[in-house]
């Protein structure tokens, strides 16, 4: 049986749609080694991060907002 409905798209505006990251891909995105990111987490200095299961996980946004608060142009910056 082949089903061909379409499944409704999410209502919300694209702005509040986000995009999970894991460590990996976060360390390659800040080119850093898998390492330095487990470090800046036990350290709580990295980018918020959380479990889902087993694994580590980031929004992407939350990255990003992180690293504008790490250069000194986000709304963070010392």
């Amino acid at each position: 049986m082949n089903d061909n409905r379409k499944v409704p798209r999410d209502n919300r505006p694209d702005d509040d749609i986000d995009e999970l990251l894991t460590l990996h891909e976060v360390a390659e995105l800040l080119r850093v080694p898998d390492a330095t990111l487990r470090y800046w987490r036990y350290l709580g200095t990295g980018p918020r991060s959380f479990r889902v299961g087993r694994g580590v996980r980031y929004w992407r946004r939350e990255v990003h907002t992180w690293l504008r608060s790490q250069s000194g142009t986000g709304p963070h910056a010392a």
